[in-house]
């Protein structure tokens, strides 16, 4: 690991058409890792299409990293079943804020750059990096792999960050 460049704000909103790992639903729940770090949502109890709108805060370090989220079914007298994974590369985001501080980009809404899904992304649609409220959010929908079906909606801000280089 790198020098630290600052925090990222994670917002797990919501899943679209997740897997049947019940009889008729699942009761799912994610679990987020950024390096040695982790966090885990609240299950939501039998039900396809959750809502969580749940907030975590994570250190990003140089280079920047992978994030990391697998989507689980809470089961009580078993192990917890699958129900796909994905992953989000945070460069673009970095590379973003970091040319938004080199140019002095400030105008509300401004789009800092743009993702679009490929074979080696888990995005389902494009993703935009915008300037919002003094802050750099991403926005995206990650396509879960090695399942069936499903959709994880995420929020991200980089906050609290410095353009720390590398050190020599």
């Amino acid at each position: 690991m790198g020098d630290k460049l600052g925090q990222i704000k994670v917002t797990v909103v919501q899943g679209k058409r997740l897997v049947i790992r019940d009889f008729r639903t699942s009761d799912p729940y994610v679990i987020l890792k950024l390096g040695n770090q982790t966090a885990k949502t609240k299950v939501i109890n039998c039900c396809l299409n959750p809502v969580w709108n749940e907030e975590f805060c994570f250190s990003i370090f140089e280079p920047a990293e992978v994030l990391e989220l697998e989507v689980f079914d809470k089961d009580r007298f078993k192990a917890d079943d699958k129900m796909g994974n994905a992953q989000l590369s945070l460069q673009p985001l970095v590379a973003a804020a970091r040319l938004r501080k080199i140019l002095g980009v400030a105008s509300e809404g401004t789009t800092l750059r743009k993702v679009i899904p490929e074979r080696d992304n888990c995005l389902a649609v494009d993703s935009s990096i915008n300037w919002v409220n003094g802050e750099v959010v991403q926005h995206v929908w990650l396509r879960l792999c090695e399942v069936e079906s499903g959709e994880i909606e995420l929020k991200i801000k980089l906050i609290d960050f410095s353009c720390a280089s590398p050190s020599k």
